[in-house]
């Protein structure tokens, strides 16, 4: 039997542990420099969208009293661990699909009052994190999903727990799901499926293997499976990024060359970072800039570029080089950039790599960065940076609703009078 446990309104639900007066309140999280709405509570799911721009919906917010937060990534991470950390307790096999999902496998126990478990692992989510989350089992992953969903969706009759154990319940509510709403099922492949008459999962399930795996491919027939009651999905480790970005948009336009630069420079450094924390390097590099999609008045500027390097790498110095140098191709004197990013291809095994017979990197490049990263692992992120990145200067992202880091913080922690 598998489990999907959901965080509900998992940023929401992270402000609320630290403030309680906003519990059964209309209330966002914002993104990145307060662009758009990116988490709503259940109250002010009615009135404001996801993704409503923050600027266009100011009023919005007025009108209804919604209580506004910018995002704090830092408290929501720790907060995802320690939730994580009480899965944990319950079974070794865990899947950590996101910040605020995971699959559990209980395949070892036997005779088990699966709704009785749903909901102790309910109240000690609560009781450690003051996180709610919603719990849906079935014999296949997909089939979890689908679980969690009913149990989200009608809170009153589940108490956050549903539990698809009997035959019947799962044609009942195989009929009762979109086929939109099935996990691995696309925006585009649910519109061709309506346009043959499939709108449910147990609709899509009457349908011939032969005529699944024809239209859909494999990929298609194995989730009817799944929905079946067939696994075919198993728990999977968590692996080794294949591509890793970092991009970010700006609280104010940038139109100098030189400041892109800086910017490009730093966001380099910063996947190289995350590159050697996995111990890989990578052979191409991607940067990309954008104008601000919308200010219509302006006109409207987008470009990326991808270089080869010549060896892998995952030097801060070599790929910071090779970062401005493709910024230099893509930079247009003139327009306002609201975005920026860099992203690191071809990522590979630092233990195995392909070595050129005529350029390699320099050597001293490897002992120069452990150093870097073990005088920023003990002094705080940052305090030693490359010349190109400005060092007097500290870029911040636009947060004027940040609540504290309660979690991750010595001078931020939580106080109790």
């Amino acid at each position: 039997m598998y489990a999907l446990v959901d965080c509900n309104n998992f940023y929401v639900s992270c402000e609320r542990a630290f403030h309680p007066k906003f519990i059964g309140k209309p209330m966002v999280v914002l993104s990145n420099n307060d662009g758009c709405v990116i988490s709503r509570s259940h109250e002010a799911k009615s009135v404001v969208p996801m993704g409503a721009v923050t600027f266009q919906y100011r009023s919005i917010f007025e009108k209804y009293h919604i209580s506004v937060f910018s995002s704090n990534f830092p408290l929501y991470g720790d907060m995802s661990q320690r939730v994580m950390g009480v899965l944990n307790r319950f079974t070794p096999d865990m899947e950590i699909y996101s910040i605020d999902e995971a699959f559990l496998e209980f395949n070892e126990l036997k005779r088990v009052d699966f709704k009785q478990l749903g909901h102790q692992i309910k109240q000690q989510v609560k009781q450690i994190t003051q996180i709610p989350i919603s719990i849906g089992f079935g014999k296949t992953k997909t089939l979890a999903k689908i679980a969690n969903r009913m149990a989200k969706k009608f809170p009153e009759k589940t108490s956050g727990v549903f539990i698809l154990d009997t035959e019947d319940k799962r044609i009942h509510t195989l009929q009762e799901t979109p086929v939109e709403d099935v996990w691995g099922i696309g925006r585009q492949t649910a519109k061709k499926l309506h346009n043959i008459g499939i709108t449910n999962a147990l609709e899509y399930i009457q349908r011939s293997d032969q005529y699944l795996r024809k239209h859909f491919s494999v990929v298609g027939l194995r989730l009817k499976y799944e929905l079946q009651g067939t696994s075919v999905l198993k728990l999977e480790e968590v692996a080794d990024k294949k591509s890793i970005a970092t991009t970010r948009s700006f609280a104010t336009s940038l139109t100098e060359y030189a400041d892109l630069k800086e910017r490009v420079s730093t966001f380099a450094s910063s996947c190289a970072e995350k590159l050697r924390k996995q111990q890989a390097k990578c052979r191409a590099i991607m940067v990309l800039i954008r104008t601000d999609g919308h200010r219509k008045e302006r006109k409207p500027y987008r470009r990326n570029i991808v270089l080869k390097l010549p060896y892998a790498s995952s030097s801060d110095i070599t790929l910071s080089h090779y970062a401005s140098r493709g910024l230099q191709v893509i930079y247009k004197k003139g327009y306002a950039y609201k975005k920026a990013g860099v992203i690191l291809m071809d990522v590979q095994s630092e233990t195995y790599q392909q070595l050129n017979l005529f350029t390699n990197e320099n050597p001293k490049h490897q002992a120069l960065m452990q150093t870097m990263d073990a005088i920023n692992h003990r002094w705080g992120a940052k305090k030693v940076k490359l010349a190109s990145q400005y060092i007097p200067k500290t870029w911040v992202m636009r947060q004027e609703r940040l609540s504290k880091r309660y979690t991750t913080h010595w001078q931020e922690l939580l106080e109790v009078e």
